[in-house]
């Protein structure tokens, strides 16, 4: 049933959220320098922008396309991008955003010790858009709650 499937989908977000909340705790921002930051920050670093990325992946792989399943509109054979025009059209996200979530998400998975500042400054602003992906799961579920609650 798409309901329970979707709360596994929102199950799984929560976890990947609250492992972000955490890993933002750990760490003193902006990161000026990689190499010199302890351990810990270190750690938290490299989970937040692991679950920054399956936090990304699990939206628009599997949650997108269940949501809008779950309102009773037709997916079958949509593209992504469709997919993606209608939930704009709910106000969840613009595609503009989602498509500098998902390069700076490619740009961070793709580091190369020769542009280390150009990665720090990727860094930095994906933990600044870590608040953008998380708003977008929340307004998703949010949605997804209101819909639920009145068919009840």
């Amino acid at each position: 049933m798409i309901q329970n499937r979707l709360e596994s989908y929102f199950y799984e977000a929560k976890r990947h959220k609250e492992h972000i909340r955490e890993a933002k705790e750990e760490l003193n921002i902006p990161i000026s320098d990689y190499e010199t930051l302890p351990k810990i920050e270190k750690f938290a670093l490299n989970t937040l922008i692991f679950r920054f990325s399956k936090l990304q992946d699990l939206i628009g792989a599997k949650i997108m396309r269940a949501y809008l399943e779950f309102s009773e509109f037709p997916v079958d054979d949509m593209s992504f991008f469709d997919l993606l025009k209608e939930i704009e059209k709910e106000g969840i996200v613009d595609i503009d955003s989602w498509s500098q979530l998902r390069k700076l998400r490619n740009d961070i998975a793709h580091d190369y010790p020769q542009e280390l500042q150009e990665m720090l400054d990727k860094v930095n602003l994906l933990i600044k858009k870590s608040d953008i992906l998380v708003g977008i799961i929340d307004k998703m579920e949010s949605r997804y709650n209101e819909i639920k609650q009145k068919r009840s």
